[in-house]
C-alpha cells in the first residue's frame, strides 16, 4: 500500500463534504498588476490586528517615528508587534472604529505622515541557511507577521508548533472567495519572492513534502510558479478543482492529503502545516530584506469602483483614502462598503476604518450586483444548509439553539467547527443570516469561557495561597514548639525550672500586694469614722433601739463635703494662677459657717487671679502718653477707673459672703469683708503698675491737668460703685407699709444720721493720704491739694442742692412721697422742714471741713512724713480697713435708731406747724420729696468721696 506522500506525488486528490459554486467575479480585478496606493496624510493603527493579545505601547504622543520602527512590544508567543508604516509624528493614542463585524472601537495609534517615508533600523539575514530555525522564528515574530489569508494567526506561533511534528507543508494559493484576487496577482507579479519565502519556511519546518495548492481558475499564476520552481526545491504544485470553500485550511488539507482535522483541533495535529501565499511573501521580506510587515496586497473591486485592481496598501490606511484614490462612486440608494468577499465579508459602519493585517479585499458593489438581504423568514427544514456545510454540521439546529441562547447545545453540536464560510446562508431559501447567529453565539460562549477560566485561576491562586499560609503556620508552630522543647531541655539540665517558678510566684505575690494596698488606701479618718458608725449601729441594735444613731455618719458626710470644697478651690486656683498652695482662709476652723466663709473667700481670690491673667492694654496707653501729656493723663485716668470698676465688681461678688459672715458674728464678718476688699484693691493695684509712672510724669508737666484727670477718673469709679451698692429703698417702702407717716419721718431721720456719720469718717482718711509723701514731698503736696479741692467741691454741691429745690426725676420716689403727703399735709411739711434743716447742717459741716483743710507748714509736713516713714504699708492698709468697718457699723446703728424713732417731739412739731401754716399742703409735699432726694444724693456723694480717698491712699501705699 502506498503512503500518503507517494499517493500525493502520483497526483491523487480527495474531496470534502458539501461546498458550493458561487459566481467568482475575479476577472474584473485580476487583469491589472499590483499598484502602490501611496501614503495618506494620517494613519490609524489598531493595536490588535491578529488573533492573540495586544502588545504594550512603547511610544507616546508627540514622538517622531521612522518607517518600520516598532510601536508595541510583547514577550508572549501569541503577541506580535505593530510597526510604523511611514515616518511621522504620533499625534494621538485613542480609540477609533476598527475593521470588525461588531463595528466597535479599539485603542489605536495615530501617526501624521511627514512625507519623507524614511526607513528606520533594519535587520536583514542574507544567508538564512546558516541560522537556526528558532532565530528565524524570532525574527518573524519581531517583524509582526500574522496569517495574511484572513485568519490572522501569528505565523511564528504556528511555525513553532510545527517543528518536528509535521511532514507536509501546504502553501494555500486556492483563494476561493469570490471577488478576491490578491494572492493571484501576488503570484503573478512576485512569484520569485513567493518561492523564496517558501524555501525559508522549508528551512524552518523541514517537511518531507511541500505542496502549493492552487485552484484551476488561476492558469497564469500556475504557469509563472512552475517557471520559478526547480526539482531541488522539492515543491509540488497541485492544481485542485474550483469549489468553495476549498481555500479553508481544513478543507484544503482534506483535498490535498486526505487527512481530516479533528473537531476543535489544528492541522498540525495530523502532521500538516498550512501557510498562505501572502505570508510566504512577507516572510521573505522580513528575513532577507529586513522589512517588517507594514503593508499588504488589498483587492479593490466592485462595480462602484471605476478603477479596480490590487494595490499595496500601508497598514492603517483609511478606506476612505482608497475610495477617493480609485474613483469610488457609491450607489445612490444603498451605498455599501464591504471588508472581505461577498460570502465571508461584513459591511462597514463608515469609511473611516483602517486597513489591517487581515484585510484582503475592499468590495463596493452596486445594488443590482449584490442584492441586499431581505427579511428573514422561518426555516422550512429543507436541509440545504446541511448539505452545503463543508464541516458536516447541522446549521439549522445550531441556528435554533443559538437563537434560544442554549449555548450548551451549541457546543454539543460543535459550533466552533464552523468556519463561517457562509455557504449555508448562501443556499438558504428563507434567507436566514445563519453566520450572524453563529458569530454572536461564539462570542458569548468565548466570553463565558474566559470568565470561567479567570474564576478557575482565581480559585487555584486562592487555594495555593491558603495551602501556603497553612504550611507556613505549621512550620512556625513546629519551629516554636521545637524552640520551646529545646529551652525546657536546657532549663531542666541547668536547673532553671525552679527559678522560673520562683519568678512567677514573686509576680503573683506582687499583684496580690498591690490589690491589697489599693483596698487599704482609704483615709484613716474616714475608716475610723465608718468603724465608729458601725460600732454605734451595732450597739444600738443590741440595746434594742429602733432608731440608730447617725451622728457619726453625718459628721463623715460633712467631712467629705469639706474635702470636696477644698479640692475644687485648689483646682480652680491651679487652673487660674498655676499655684497649688492652700490659702490661709481655706484652713479648717471646725465651724461650718466659718468654713463656708473661707471657701467663698477662696473663690473670690480665684476670680481675682483669673482677672490678673487677662491681657493688659496699659503699656500701649503709656506709650501714647509720651506723645501727648493731656491724652496720657486722660488715658491713665480711664485705666484707673477701669481697674477700680473691676475691683468693685469683685467686691460686689463677695457681699453675699459678708452677709453670711454677719449671721455668725457681725464683728468678725466686718473684719473678713474688709480683708477681702483690701486684697481685691491690692490685685487691682497690681494690674495697673504701668500707669503710675505716666501719672507722675504728667503731674510734673502740669499738676493742674493731672489733678483734674485723676478727679474725673475717681468720679467715674464712684458712679460705678453706686450702681453696685445695694439699694435701701425697698426697705423704706416696707416700713412705709406699716405706717406711712411714721415711716417717712423715720426715713428722713435715718438718712440725715447716715450722712453725718459719713462726714465724720471722712476726715479720718486724710492721715492716710499723708502717707503718699514718703516717696516725694512734692507729690504729697499735690495729693493734699487735690483732696482739699474735692472736699470744697463736695461742699459746694451739697449747698447748691440744698438752695435750689428743683424737681426730682425719680418717679418712684415722688409717687411714694406724694402718697405720704396726701395722708397728712401737716406732718409732710414738718418732715420737709426737718430734712432741709439737716441738709443745710450737713453742707455747713462739709464747708467747715474744706475751710479747715489748709496746707501744712513745711516743718509739720516733714515731721508727719518722718512719722509716716516708719509706718508699715500693710498696717496702714489694715487700719484703713478697720476704719471703714467702723464707719459701716456706725451707719447700721444710725439706721437702727432711725427705725426706733417713730415720731418727733410735740414741741418741735408744733413750732414747725405754726411756721408752715400758710404753706400749700401739695407744694409742701413736693418740696419735702425734693429735699429728701437731694439730701440723699449729697450724702451719697460725700460717702463716695470718703471711700475713694481711702482707696486712693491704699493704692498709693
Amino acid at each position: 500500500m502506498l503512503s500518503i506522500i507517494e499517493q500525493i506525488k502520483q497526483g491523487q486528490l480527495w474531496d470534502f463534504h458539501g461546498g458550493i459554486h458561487p459566481p467568482e467575479n475575479k476577472t474584473i480585478s485580476s487583469n491589472a498588476p499590483i499598484q502602490h496606493a501611496g501614503v495618506p496624510q494620517q494613519l490609524v493603527l489598531p493595536l490588535k490586528q491578529h488573533i492573540g493579545a495586544k502588545g504594550d505601547i512603547i511610544v507616546t504622543v508627540g514622538d517622531r517615528v521612522l518607517k518600520g520602527q516598532p510601536l508595541t512590544k510583547g514577550d508572549i508567543a501569541m503577541c506580535v508587534p505593530v510597526h510604523a508604516p511611514t515616518s511621522g509624528t504620533i499625534t494621538a493614542i485613542e480609540e477609533r472604529t476598527i475593521a470588525h463585524p461588531s463595528g466597535l472601537s479599539d485603542l489605536c495609534i495615530v501617526i501624521d505622515s511627514d512625507g519623507d517615508d524614511l526607513w528606520g533600523e533594519q535587520t536583514s539575514i542574507a544567508d538564512y541557511t546558516t541560522k537556526a530555525p528558532s532565530d528565524l522564528i524570532e525574527q518573524i515574530r519581531l517583524s509582526g507577521i500574522a496569517g495574511l489569508g484572513g485568519a490572522g494567526f501569528p505565523t511564528s506561533r504556528k511555525l513553532q508548533g510545527g517543528i518536528g511534528n509535521v511532514d507536509i507543508l501546504i502553501i494555500n494559493a486556492a483563494e476561493c472567495e469570490p471577488y478576491i484576487t490578491a494572492d493571484d496577482r501576488l503570484m503573478q507579479d512576485y512569484a520569485e519572492e513567493v518561492i523564496e519565502g517558501i524555501r525559508i519556511l522549508q528551512h524552518i519546518v523541514k517537511p518531507k513534502l511541500t505542496i502549493i495548492g492552487i485552484e484551476d481558475n488561476k492558469p497564469d499564476a500556475i504557469r509563472i510558479l512552475e517557471q520559478h520552481v526547480s526539482e531541488d526545491d522539492q515543491i509540488l504544485i497541485r492544481v485542485i478543482p474550483t469549489k468553495y470553500p476549498s481555500g479553508s485550511s481544513k478543507q484544503l488539507v482534506k483535498v490535498l492529503t486526505g487527512r481530516e482535522v479533528p473537531s476543535q483541533a489544528r492541522s498540525t495535529s495530523v502532521g500538516v502545516i498550512v501557510q498562505n501565499v501572502g505570508t510566504a511573501f512577507a516572510v521573505k521580506r522580513a528575513i532577507i530584506n529586513g522589512e517588517p510587515l507594514i503593508e499588504r496586497v488589498v483587492t479593490l473591486t466592485g462595480e462602484a469602483f471605476k478603477q479596480r485592481g490590487n494595490v499595496f496598501a500601508r497598514l492603517g490606511t483609511p478606506i476612505s483614502y482608497l475610495l477617493d484614490s480609485f474613483s469610488y462612486q457609491p450607489d445612490k440608494k444603498y451605498p455599501r462598503v464591504i471588508i472581505g468577499g461577498s460570502l465571508m465579508g461584513f459591511t462597514l459602519p463608515h469609511s473611516n476604518v483602517p486597513i489591517t493585517k487581515m484585510t484582503n479585499c475592499v468590495l463596493a458593489p452596486k445594488r443590482k450586483e449584490l442584492p441586499l438581504n431581505t427579511h428573514e423568514m422561518a426555516c422550512i427544514r429543507c436541509s440545504a444548509c446541511a448539505e452545503a456545510c463543508p464541516s458536516s454540521l447541522l446549521p439549522q439546529q445550531l441556528q435554533w439553539y443559538a437563537k434560544d441562547q442554549d449555548y450548551d447545545k451549541c457546543e454539543e453540536y460543535n459550533l466552533f467547527d464552523c468556519i463561517e464560510c457562509g455557504a449555508c446562508a448562501y443556499v438558504c431559501p428563507s434567507e436566514i443570516p445563519l453566520v450572524q447567529y453563529y458569530r454572536q453565539a461564539k462570542a458569548e460562549i468565548t466570553e463565558r469561557q474566559q470568565d470561567a477560566a479567570n474564576a478557575e485561576r482565581a480559585r487555584l491562586r486562592f487555594e495555593a495561597k491558603t495551602a501556603r499560609m497553612e504550611r507556613d503556620k505549621a512550620e512556625r508552630e513546629n519551629r516554636f514548639k521545637k524552640a520551646a522543647d529545646d529551652r525546657r531541655k536546657e532549663m531542666s539540665s541547668s536547673g532553671g525550672d525552679d527559678a522560673v517558678a520562683a519568678a512567677i510566684a514573686r509576680v503573683k505575690a506582687k499583684q496580690a500586694e498591690s490589690a491589697t494596698a489599693t483596698t487599704d488606701k482609704k483615709k484613716p479618718a474616714v475608716a475610723a469614722a465608718i468603724a465608729r458608725a458601725k460600732a454605734k449601729q451595732a450597739a444600738a441594735q443590741q440595746a434594742g433601739n429602733d432608731v440608730p444613731d447617725n451622728t457619726e455618719m453625718a459628721k463623715l458626710r460633712e467631712e467629705r463635703k469639706r474635702q470636696a470644697r477644698e479640692r475644687k478651690a485648689a483646682l480652680q486656683a491651679e487652673q487660674n494662677g498655676g499655684s497649688t498652695e492652700t490659702p490661709p482662709e481655706a484652713q479648717v476652723s471646725g465651724d461650718p459657717k466659718k468654713d463656708a466663709v473661707a471657701a467663698a473667700i477662696a473663690r473670690a481670690k480665684a476670680r481675682k487671679a483669673a482677672q490678673q491673667n487677662k491681657p493688659q492694654t496699659e503699656p500701649v496707653e503709656s506709650q501714647q502718653a509720651e506723645a501727648d501729656p493731656k491724652k496720657a493723663a486722660v488715658a491713665a485716668a480711664v485705666a484707673r477707673a477701669k481697674a477700680r470698676k473691676a475691683a468693685q465688681q469683685n467686691e460686689s461678688q463677695t457681699e453675699p459672703v459678708e452677709s453670711q459672715q454677719a449671721e455668725a458674728d457681725p464683728k468678725k464678718a466686718a473684719v473678713a469683708a474688709a480683708v477681702a476688699r483690701a486684697k481685691a484693691r491690692k490685685a487691682a493695684q497690681q494690674n495697673e503698675p504701668q500707669t503710675e509712672p505716666a501719672e507722675n510724669q504728667q503731674a510734673e508737666v502740669d499738676p493742674k491737668k493731672a489733678a483734674v484727670a485723676a478727679a474725673v477718673a475717681r468720679a467715674k469709679a464712684r458712679k460705678a460703685a453706686q450702681q453696685n451698692e445695694p439699694q435701701t429703698e425697698p426697705a423704706e417702702n416696707q416700713q412705709a407699709e406699716v405706717d406711712p407717716k411714721k415711716a417717712a419721718v423715720a426715713a428722713a431721720v435715718a438718712r440725715a444720721k447716715a450722712r453725718k456719720a459719713a462726714q465724720q469718717n471722712e476726715p479720718q482718711t486724710e492721715p492716710v493720704e499723708s502717707q503718699q509723701a514718703e516717696a516725694d514731698p512734692k507729690k504729697a503736696a499735690v495729693a493734699a491739694a487735690v483732696a482739699r479741692a474735692k472736699a470744697r467741691k463736695a461742699a459746694q454741691q451739697a449747698k447748691e442742692l440744698a438752695d435750689n429745690a428743683e424737681p426730682l426725676p425719680e418717679s418712684q420716689t415722688e409717687t411714694v412721697e406724694a402718697q405720704q403727703a396726701e395722708v397728712d399735709p401737716k406732718k409732710a411739711a414738718v418732715a420737709a422742714a426737718v430734712a432741709r434743716a439737716k441738709a443745710r447742717k450737713a453742707a455747713q459741716q462739709a464747708k467747715e471741713l474744706a475751710d479747715n483743710a489748709e496746707p501744712l507748714p513745711e516743718s509739720q509736713t516733714e515731721t508727719v512724713e518722718a512719722q509716716q516713714a516708719e509706718v508699715d504699708p500693710k498696717k496702714a492698709a489694715v487700719a484703713a480697713a478697720v476704719a471703714r468697718a467702723k464707719a459701716r457699723k456706725a451707719a447700721q446703728q444710725a439706721k437702727e435708731q432711725a427705725d426706733n424713732a417713730e415720731s418727733l417731739p410735740e414741741s418741735q412739731t408744733e413750732t414747725v406747724e405754726a411756721q408752715q401754716a400758710e404753706v400749700d399742703p401739695k407744694k409742701a409735699a413736693v418740696a419735702a420729696a425734693v429735699a429728701r432726694a437731694k439730701a440723699r444724693k449729697a450724702a451719697q456723694q460725700a460717702k463716695e468721696q470718703a471711700e475713694k480717698a481711702t482707696q486712693q491712699n491704699n493704692e498709693d501705699n
